[in-house]
Order: structure tokens, then sequence, then C-alpha cells
């Protein structure tokens, strides 16, 4: 039984609905790395996330009974991934966006002394991946980029390769389990290029161990079931995220989707990381707040505030904008994910209890 990585509360047991293949047949996800991304005997994996959560333990398992084999780093450094892909001669590894940020921020020397050339398939999930991040990945590891969107609770999947991302640039693909569905929150269903829920229907199903509730608020009355994301489908059925309705934040009774704001600042060469969330405001409910680990910590301050604000109002609407800066780390599980819910109980006001 996997467990959600939790970053919007405790981590849930998902009792998944069993196949009844039988024992030695493998999962799903087995035969879908053979058949779609080529694993098999010379396969060589670097998984760099830890393998207590699900997806690096699901590809290093996959990889091996696939017959290849599997390289765990024990935590990610962007270099030093760099030197295991050109010392074992890396063919896959999976990752997430956050990595692909940090090794673009190696120096120039660094980024050319490791050979990448070996690699034929780089997988990336867990969060929409900023266009120009991609882009620029696309450009030095070539048109090897492979994206899924799905969740631990093994439900629906969509996936989307490089020359199918080129023409559809900031998409996640369409499903290839499951049908992808986007409503409102009367549970009507949304037409093309219009932000809602994502919701998967004929994907199988699922439980949260011991927790009815849970269970129950993920899936609706006609049984589809939905991760908590919101987003959109364009004309093709190609699905393109915003982000989680946890971290949606509403000002002004406008919603604004933290992820864009995130993506517009994650490349800029002040910021080492960033999250952003929504504050108290006495006026409009709640503001843009933008949370950066700071690339220089001596650089940190108004004048370097005041810098990312304009980059911002140069790049987004000015409602999107944050209204304040902070510099100080940014909390993250070890997959990746932002913690946002530990950002959000420091900004609560005395005496309430913030849910994220």
């Amino acid at each position: 039984m996997f467990y959600s990585s939790g970053t919007t509360g405790r981590p849930k047991g998902i009792l998944p609905e069993l196949s009844g293949a039988p024992f030695g047949a493998g999962l799903a996800i087995d035969h879908r790395m053979a058949a779609a991304l080529g694993f098999g005997r010379d396969t060589v994996y670097l998984s760099p996330g830890p393998l207590y959560h699900a997806a690096p333990l699901a590809w290093t398992l996959g990889t091996i009974r696939n017959g290849g084999t599997a390289v765990v780093m024990e935590k990610f450094d962007a270099e030093h991934a760099l030197c295991l892909i050109d010392r074992h001669r890396i063919t896959h590894g999976q990752f997430v966006p956050t990595m692909f940020v940090r090794m673009l921020k190696l120096p120039e020397p660094v980024r050319r002394g490791c050979d990448v050339s070996g690699l034929r398939t780089v997988i990336h999930s867990a969060a929409p991946c900023p266009v120009e991040v991609k882009e620029q990945m696309i450009d030095w590891f070539g048109p090897v980029l492979t994206e899924f969107y799905g969740g631990t609770e093994g439900t629906g999947f969509c996936m989307i390769d490089t020359p199918d991302w080129l023409a559809h640039r900031g998409s996640v693909g369409r499903p290839i389990r499951g049908a992808v569905h986007i409503c409102d929150d009367e549970g009507t269903e949304l037409g093309p290029d219009r932000i809602g829920t994502v919701w998967f229907s004929d994907a199988g199903s699922f439980s949260y161990h011991r927790d009815a509730a849970k269970t129950a608020a993920a899936h609706n009355d006609r049984g589809w079931n939905t991760f908590g994301d919101l987003g959109h489908v364009d004309a093709e059925g190609y699905l393109y995220l915003s982000g989680r309705r946890t971290d949606l934040i509403l000002s002004g009774g406008v919603n604004i989707y933290p992820q864009e704001i995130e993506d517009a600042l994650a490349l800029h060469p002040a910021v080492e990381d960033v999250a952003v969330i929504g504050i108290p405001d006495p006026e409009f409910g709640q503001q843009v707040h933008a949370v950066v680990q700071p690339a220089d910590p001596d650089a940190a301050g108004p004048g370097t505030a005041e810098e990312l604000i304009a980059y911002c109002r140069a790049n987004l609407g000015h409602y999107k904008c944050p209204k304040s800066v902070s510099f100080e780390p940014v909390p993250r599980l070890p997959s990746g994910k932002i913690l946002r819910r530990e950002l959000l109980k420091r900004y609560a006001p005395p005496g309430i209890s913030a849910q994220g």
C-alpha cells in the first residue's frame, strides 16, 4: 500500500483496486515502461528521488522487473546527478521541475563538462513544469523529455512526449488511462479552455485507508475521481494544469494560481527557489505573497524584493503579482514538492489554524 506525499496534510494510505492478475505478472506501470518508454535489459535508470515516495519506488522496481539497472541517489544534488549521468551512461531518468531548475542554474563549465548524450528518455512529473524551463531542458538534453500526470492513487494517467509537447506547450498530454473531465464547483462539466476541477472516469477505483470522508470527497456521484487539481482541456483534448485547489488564492473575488507566478520567478537569477501563497488582506481577503530563497543571501532585502515584483509586473497581469516578498528557505519534501501548508502556518493570523 502506497502513501500519498502529504503536501496537504498527513500522508494518506491508498488502497488500490486489485487487478486480479496472477502473482508475478507485474504491475501496469511495468508494462507501460517497456512498451511506451523503451525500458529493457540495456536500460540504466537514474532515480534522484528517495524510494519511500511512490514514483521513485515504482519506477525503480519497474526498471529492475524489465531487466535494467537502477542507480539510486540518496539525496538530490544537481551537479552530482549530472556526474552520475556521465559516469554510468544513464539512458533513462526521472525528475521533478525543481531539479531541472537547479541543473539549469549550474555554472556553464559544469554543465558542459558532463556528457548527457546517452539519455534516451527523461521522465518528469509531480508538478507542472514552467514552459521556459522545459524549453531549455529540451535544448540541452535533446527531444527526449516525456511528461506524465497521475497520482499515487493509480487511476487517471496522462502522458506527452517532446514532439507532442512542442505542438502543445504547457500541456501534460492526453489520458492514456481513463477519460478526463473538467467540472465546476457544482459538478457541471465545462467545455474547452475553461478552468475547473480535473476528474477522471473509467480509470479504476481506490480508497483512502481508514478515511471514508476523504474517499468520498475524491469521488462524485458518477463514480469519477479526482486528485484535487485544477486545469483545463483544449479543443483537441490536451490537459493543462493550473495547480491544486487547496493552493488557490482568492483575492478580491478573483482566482489566482500560484504556479503561474512561481513559473515566472523560477529562472530569475536572484531566485534559488520560490513558493507563492495567499496571506490575509483586510480589503481583498487574500493577497499574493512570494517566499523566495535567494541565490545570494547577502543580496536579500527591499531592493531585491522590488526588483522581483517589477519583474512579475513586466511578465504577468498586475493583479497576479506579489504585493510582498520575504526571503527564507522554501520547505520541500525530498520528492521536490512544496510543503505549502508549512508556509501557510507561518503567515496565518494569531489564533487561526492554517489549512493547505
